[in-house]
This record gives structure tokens, C-alpha cells and sequence, in this order.
């Protein structure tokens, strides 16, 4: 019989990963090739400039503005604190004296004879790239960044949201199907990474940012609390920029879906040891997925590659595309002839039954992605 063939999560006890780390702007590499690095390692700093702010010397002293640039206590390039005086002048015959001091710290950049505005700027904005995974600096892009060669245990989530942290791998639940619910949240998960099993609720949620918690890995979200949680619609844009004070990882899907086997015991077998944790996720074209990588020096004699690719009647799937992006369920049907798309294009489909509700709907092959039981 022909299989047709779809990619899947990465869910494997040992991977070789390359992470590069790069400075929005050229700066500093502070790490040299072959060096090795903890997460916090600072590898690359650079400074962006300092936000600019105008003031109108001629208005606040009263006088012509060509006689601005005379007015000032310091030559241009000078360094100043907030508050220290600026600039002075005499007004109503040299009776009264009118001073401007400097609304923060920063320097004097320029002045204009013209308008009688002066440029004042404050100090760099220091800008810093940690190495976000433990490993050995494989390369390094000067004055940019570098990349960083990490091994371990790795884990491809199907969605997130937050940005990069770290900590200790914390199992908060006793099986893959249970809620993980406050009670289960204790003080000593702050700054932990903590592993829940088929869901967690938006109350939940709020509950670990409440304690500190640096991360929440579960099987599923409301696509409802979703919304709640960013304030606003998704849409399909990239995660992994919000500011939410901890990162949310998903490996299955919107609702309450048990955790796949293979991902909790990888996650379980890494229980107290520290993990690094992105919520970067990419939906429309499914390039970026949010990742787990739990260090480890070696393979371990079991170690194998993430799930199969063989996609057949019966296997077990997650759509990744919308309409029924999350939903899982099993292929019903493999029709060989190609399927006329909305938008003209002929592709391969299949019927998948979702598990949630028996429904069916037919589904390009291309918007699907296998999992494991």
C-alpha cells in the first residue's frame, strides 16, 4: 500500500541543536569559538542610542534664539545630570535670571541659532544577548553574535506564547490526562518549568505568573483564554514577543487534550533539571514552533529520532492550519485523486474524524501533522 508522508513535532531524548544569537545592531561579542556557555552567558552587548528630547531655550529664556547657543553652562558633546542647569540669561534689564536645567541625564547634542531648540540626548539604551541554551559556541559572527551548539532532550510544541526563559523542569501532575489546577501550583515552583498534563485554565494560569512560575507546558489552552490572556485576537502573526511574565507551551492543540505519551515522558525524565523554553511560534507557515531543550552531555542508549512520517488510514494527527488549527483526530479516508482548493489549487487531501466531537472535514494533506499516542 502507498503512504503519503507528513512532518511532525520533534519529540526526541537527544538532538544537536544550533541556536544563533545576534545583536540587533553591531556591537560586541564577548565569547570567543569553542567557549561553553550557560543559558545566562552574555554573549554579545551593544548599545542603542539614547532617546532624544528637544527644549526650546529661546522660549524658557526669554530670549532672541541667536543668542540660544551663548546661553548654554557647557560646551556641545557635554555630559549632564537632571536637574544641573543648561543654560541661564538675564531678562528685564539684568534684573532677573532665567535658568534651564536638564530633564535627564544625558548631552547636549546640538543647538540651533535658528530656532533656538536644543538637541538633548539620553544616555544609551545597554543592550545584551544571553546564550539562551547551554552548549559550546560553535561559531562566531563578528560584531553581531554567535551560535550556540546545544545537545540534550528536545521537545517541538504545536503552539505558544511568551518569550525565552529558563528553569528546573517541575512535573506538577501525576499523569499525561490530569488538569492541572491551582492546587497543584505550590511556592516552590517559582522559576520553574512546570509540566502540567491535558490542560490548564486561564485562572490557572494567572495563579503560576502570580508565583513566579517561568514557565507552563500542558497539552492544551481555550483558544478563548487565548484571547483573554493577549487582549486581543492572535491573527497570524509571530509569537514569542509578548510580555507576559512567564511563556505558555502547548503540545497538542486549543482544549483539553491528554499530553502525548512520548512528550511526557521525555518531559518527566527530565524532572529537576534545567531547561531552556521559547514560546516563538510561527502559525501560517508552521516554520517556528515553540521548543523545550533539556541539556544532557551524551545520547542515552534509547535515544531515537521524534515521531514516524507514515501518514495512513487510522494514524492519529493534529491540524495546523485554519480552520480547525489545533483539533485532533484520525485519518477516515485517503482519496488518491487531487481536490480543487478555494484558491484554484488542485493538492492531495484526507478526511480526518476529529476526536473531540466525531466530526469530519476534509483537510489538505499539507495542513496536517502526525503525532504519537
Amino acid at each position: 500500500m502507498a503512504h503519503a508522508y507528513t512532518p511532525g513535532l520533534r519529540v526526541t531524548p537527544y538532538a544537536v541543536l544550533r541556536r544563533e544569537r545576534r545583536l540587533p545592531l553591531k556591537g560586541r561579542v564577548l565569547v570567543s569559538r569553542g567557549d561553553r556557555v550557560a543559558p545566562e552567558t552574555v554573549v554579545a552587548r551593544t548599545e542603542l542610542p539614547g532617546n532624544v528630547q528637544t527644549v526650546n531655550l529661546a522660549s524658557r529664556l526669554s530670549v532672541d534664539p541667536s543668542r540660544a547657543p551663548e546661553s548654554l553652562k557647557k560646551p556641545i558633546g557635554s555630559t549632564v545630570k537632571k536637574g544641573e542647569i543648561i543654560a541661564s540669561a538675564r531678562s528685564l534689564f539684568g534684573l532677573v535670571t532665567q535658568n534651564v536645567e536638564a530633564p535627564a541625564d544625558g548631552t547636549l547634542e546640538s543647538v540651533s541659532h535658528v530656532s533656538g531648540q536644543l538637541i538633548f540626548r539620553e544616555p544609551p539604551i545597554p543592550v545584551e544577548v544571553s546564550a539562551y541554551v547551554e552548549g559550546t559556541v560553535a561559531e562566531v559572527i563578528p560584531d553581531e553574535g554567535v551560535v550556540v551548539e546545544a545537545r540534550g532532550a528536545f521537545l517541538q510544541g504545536i503552539f505558544g506564547v511568551g518569550g525565552e526563559t529558563v528553569g528546573p523542569v517541575a512535573i506538577a501532575t501525576s499523569s499525561p490526562d490530569e488538569e492541572l489546577d491551582r492546587g497543584a501550583l505550590k511556592p516552590e515552583h517559582r522559576g520553574a518549568v512546570v509540566v502540567g498534563g491535558a490542560y490548564v485554565s486561564y485562572d490557572a494560569l494567572m495563579h503560576a505568573r502570580s508565583l513566579g512560575v517561568a514557565a507552563v507546558v500542558v497539552g492544551g489552552f481555550d483558544d478563548g483564554d487565548l484571547r483573554r490572556l493577549l487582549g486581543r485576537d492572535l491573527g497570524v502573526a509571530i509569537t514569542g514577543s509578548e510580555d507576559l511574565g512567564l511563556t505558555l507551551v502547548l503540545t497538542e492543540g486549543f482544549g483539553r487534550i491528554r499530553m502525548a505519551d512520548r512528550a511526557w515522558e521525555l518531559l518527566k525524565g527530565g524532572a529537576g533539571l534545567m531547561a531552556s523554553v521559547s514560546g516563538a511560534t510561527q502559525i501560517r507557515a508552521g516554520v517556528m514552533r515553540p521548543e523545550i531543550l533539556i541539556p544532557r552531555s551524551s545520547a542515552p542508549d534509547t535515544a531515537e529520532e521524534g515521531y514516524g512520517t507514515a501518514l495512513d488510514v487510522g494514524t492519529l494527527l493534529r491540524v495546523i492550519r485554519q480552520p480547525h488549527f489545533g483539533r485532533i483526530g484520525r485519518v477516515v479516508e485517503l482519496p488518491t485523486e487531487l481536490v480543487q482548493l478555494d484558491s484554484e489549487a488542485h493538492v492531495r487531501v484526507l478526511v480526518v474524524e476529529f476526536s473531540d466531537d466525531g466530526a469530519r472535514a476534509t483537510v489538505p494533506r499539507a495542513n496536517v501533522e502526525l503525532i504519537s499516542s
